[in-house]
């Protein structure tokens, strides 16, 4: 049947998954740092998807597509099978179970202030010749020793794509092209809405016409990396 269902620009996609956290029928997921519509009929048309989009990137249009289906779509969430945006998936860690590494109070290496990205002026005088950390909010949570193994002898900044609702590209295009930053690390979550951060960064680095040593880290929600 022809109807009235959303198209997804991959071109335009950020990777930020806000649209997959706004669909509630689970039609949308994230794959490979995109967006993709991988259930058609449970695409009701509504666009509830779209607003939540900071790039522009989902649309409407008219074509070809099955029916929306309600009650595949009950009858997924029913089986548990409807887990809208994996990040918001509940999990609980035993405490007890992790490794008791040491007893040592750990100094912060934070170098400067502010750290978010929304708040940090493009043309600090701490990014000349720094070593840039840009991380998730979550990292610092998620993995108790981000401190010295990650942030010590950088300038960090953070920041969440999901929460804060933007697309960093700009400002740390700004960033990188304005300063001598001898390199980039990008520290996120496993969880899909972490594609924005490190899609971010990888834009800024490509825009900012320099060659910069990079490299990106994937921290699990139980605290391990990943890559």
């Amino acid at each position: 049947m022809i109807r009235k269902i959303i198209h997804i620009d991959e071109d335009r996609c950020n990777g930020c998954g806000l649209c997959a956290s706004a669909c509630h029928e689970g039609a949308i997921e994230m794959q490979d740092g995109k967006a993709k519509l991988v259930r058609e009929n449970f695409c009701d048309g509504f666009g509830d998807c779209l607003p939540a989009c900071p790039t522009g990137a989902i649309s409407f249009e008219e074509r070809e597509a099955p029916a929306y289906d309600e009650d595949a779509v009950k009858k997924a969430k029913e089986e548990e099978k409807f887990t809208g945006c994996p990040g918001k998936k509940m999990v609980q860690f035993n405490s007890r179970e992790r490794e008791e590494t040491t007893n040592k109070r750990v100094s912060s290496q934070l170098a400067q202030w502010p750290c978010q990205i929304k708040l940090v002026p493009a043309s600090a005088p701490f990014f000349k010749g720094a070593k840039l950390l840009i991380a998730a909010d979550c990292t610092a949570y998620a993995y108790a020793n981000l401190h010295e193994d990650f942030m010590k002898g950088k300038v960090t900044i953070i920041g969440c794509p999901k929460l804060d609702g933007v697309d960093y590209t700009e400002k740390l295009t700004a960033i990188l092209s304005e300063n001598d930053i001898k390199s980039v690390t990008v520290v996120r979550m496993e969880v899909p809405c972490c594609g924005g951060l490190e899609r971010a960064a990888e834009m800024a680095l490509k825009s900012s016409g320099k060659f910069i040593p990079w490299q990106i880290v994937t921290i699990s929600i139980d605290g391990k990396i990943l890559d």
